[in-house]
């Protein structure tokens, strides 16, 4: 038994802007399934994608405070030109300059127009074969742990593993990564992005958060009610759901 994450869940205070900037942003299409906004590669609308971790917009009544986001993403480019580029034109479409203690650094730090910080990074050869999102990145305090818990929970590679950060990847060598990077900051507030895994077909959900239980996971509750996901925290407690096979 094994999980996938599949998608990046966003709260918004308005999820058709934040969900429609983020789909210009990465140059996806905007689908609404339901009350949702999801963002995915262009064409017909199919989840799960097979290659991409999308973007699922959710719309809440509370807008986003000064705190920093615990979990971003980080943005491909190929050149020095299109790291330019993409920046001057993602400024255009309404992301501003973010200031999150970064220093001189060689990327560059955004928000998008709801204040959820990203990195539009300079060009990686890591990151040649992503698509558009690089990685999505989480602060956390021990990368270590996150990595055996991270690695356990989902049937993506260990890729490496440091005091000060950890790197996975899906095993088909496809997609962006999953990065735990070690941050002095402290989990004050719910996680406003976070990510949804997904059973494969044929497996056992109820077996599966078992699982994730005995890895370390506690339940959650975020007033979700009763509903076909279940919400769970990791060991350092990253909110994140396990999504009902549809």
């Amino acid at each position: 038994m094994a999980l996938r994450p599949v998608q990046v869940n966003m709260k918004a205070f308005d999820g058709l802007v934040v969900g429609r900037f983020w789909a210009e942003a990465l140059g996806w299409s905007v689908f609404r399934p339901g009350v949702t906004t999801y963002v995915g590669p262009v064409g017909g609308f199919v989840w799960p994608d097979p290659v991409a971790v999308c973007i699922d917009v959710v719309p809440v009544p509370e807008p986003k405070t000064a705190t920093k986001n615990r979990v971003h993403l980080d943005l491909a480019t190929t050149s020095a030109a299109h790291q330019a580029e993409l920046v001057a034109r993602l400024q255009a479409l309404g992301a501003t300059p973010a200031h999150v203690g970064q220093g001189d650094v060689p990327w560059t730090v955004l928000a998008d127009p709801e204040g959820n910080e990203f990195c539009v990074l300079e060009p990686r050869e890591t990151y040649r074969d992503t698509g558009p999102i690089a990685a999505v990145v989480v602060d956390c305090a021990d990368p270590r742990a996150m990595a055996r818990f991270w690695d356990e929970a989902m049937d993506w590679t260990l890729h490496e593993v440091t005091d000060d950060h950890a790197v996975l990847r899906s095993a088909k060598g496809v997609g962006p990564y999953l990065e735990f990077l070690r941050t002095p900051d402290v989990k004050t507030v719910p996680d406003r992005v976070h990510l949804d895994l997904l059973p494969y077909p044929g497996d056992d959900k109820a077996a599966e958060v078992v699982r994730l239980r005995a890895l370390g996971a506690t339940d959650l509750d975020l007033g979700q009610g009763d509903v076909a996901w279940t919400c769970l925290a990791d060991p350092e407690g990253h909110e994140f759901c396990v999504l009902a096979p549809s």
